[in-house]
């Protein structure tokens, strides 16, 4: 099965000083605005960076959600922060850090359904770059 799923940008004028808009197929994101202030600095809007974090976190949480469905188990939360960290004009690194309530696992079987989904789940296939995980079982 295929699915394709898109999303548009528009931007005017330079990098620092011009402005942008994103929007999904979805209609979750209308003419969002984005651009320098809120790429680099505090500013209205969303980044790059923090949709890649975003649909990292969301990726992986449905992936682990899927590996404990493999095992039986169903999480009563999986809770993933995504820190995208960028440097010098590149993303270096995304730091996962999960939280999970389950009952019915133990540390041993958790660490390996976590590190699958890490492995595992199409935007950590995607990114290339250091992935970190933090996991909690029953957190």
């Amino acid at each position: 099965m295929q699915i394709k799923r898109n999303a548009t940008a528009h931007w005017t004028g330079s990098g620092k000083d011009g402005k942008g808009t994103l929007s999904t197929q979805s209609g979750v994101l209308s003419n969002t605005q984005y651009g320098f202030n809120s790429r680099f600095a505090d500013g209205i809007g969303t980044n790059p960076e923090e949709l890649i974090g975003a649909a990292h976190a969301g990726c992986f949480s449905m992936k682990l959600a899927f590996n404990l469905q493999a095992e039986g188990v169903t999480a009563e939360h999986i809770d993933t922060q995504a820190t995208v960290v960028f440097e010098n004009g590149a993303i270096v690194e995304v730091i996962l850090d999960t939280k999970v309530k389950a009952a019915g696992l133990d540390q041993e079987k958790f660490n390996t359904l976590v590190n699958g989904a890490k492995t595992d789940c199409p935007i950590s296939k995607l990114l290339n770059t250091k992935i970190t995980l933090h996991a909690s079982l029953n957190a």
